[in-house]
């Protein structure tokens, strides 16, 4: 499993578009961490980012807010989100989430 997580200033973004750089979390059979790389995302466009992440076999993004179109737009490309995570240090996010621990609030994105 690949699990992407925006992040800005070493912490989860919490609007998934504006983030300086997607963490990449690769997980092994037992959901364990096996390999981590940062990567910095193409410019922020309607569209882009779902494309993109698909394109690199992102099977989960984790973000704090998400707009509903680009949602919509993981959905059709087979990546599962979650919204509403904590602007935390993304690893703990991504190790609460595999642990079942990960706690959620409500999107934080309007549109």
């Amino acid at each position: 499993m690949i699990i992407a997580v925006p992040v800005a200033n070493e912490l989860l973004c919490m609007h998934f578009g504006h983030c300086q750089k997607f963490r990449f979390f690769e997980t092994d059979a037992d959901r364990k961490i096996v390999k981590v790389e940062d990567k910095v995302p193409p410019p922020h466009e309607p569209g882009v980012l779902p494309r993109w992440l698909g394109g690199l076999n992102v099977d989960l993004v984790i973000a704090g807010g998400m707009g509903m179109r680009a949602q919509q737009l993981f959905v059709q490309a087979g990546v599962e989100v979650i919204t509403g995570a904590p602007g935390a240090d993304p690893r703990k996010v991504a190790e609460a989430f595999l642990a079942g621990t990960l706690e959620t609030g409500d999107n934080v994105c309007d549109h």
